[in-house]
């Protein structure tokens, strides 16, 4: 084999371990962003609930996390653009999760049929 196509091969290798390296870069660099993200959403949550509303709703993210997303976004989405009256207690956040779970809330239809 020619001393070109080892050339030819070695910078092929040279072009994926780079292309590797920054697929990696961009991927830590996503998570990082999301990192940041997540932090933010819960300062804002720390700020506008008490300590007992924040137990519950972790509590509520362990059995529906899609629930408890839904209502941490409505919250923050109050708390931005400035409709949040007064700091989120437990029984508001009560009201709060049962609302959203109420609309959010699948119906299921279960039919049989009949064996001949």
């Amino acid at each position: 084999m020619s001393e070109e196509y080892y050339d030819a091969e070695l910078e092929e290798i040279k072009r994926r371990q780079m292309e590797a390296l920054l697929r990696k870069q961009e991927e830590a660099r996503r998570r990082e962003e999301e990192a940041a993200r997540e932090a933010q959403r819960q300062e804002i949550l720390r700020k506008v609930m008490t300590p007992e509303a924040r137990a519950r709703l972790a509590n509520v993210k362990l059995v529906k996390p899609e629930l408890a997303r839904a209502v941490e976004d409505y919250i923050i989405n109050l708390a931005l653009s400035g409709q949040l009256r007064s700091i989120i207690d437990d029984d508001t956040l009560k009201e709060i999760l049962y609302a959203i779970d109420t609309r959010t809330r699948r119906e299921y239809k279960i039919t049989f049929k009949e064996k001949r």
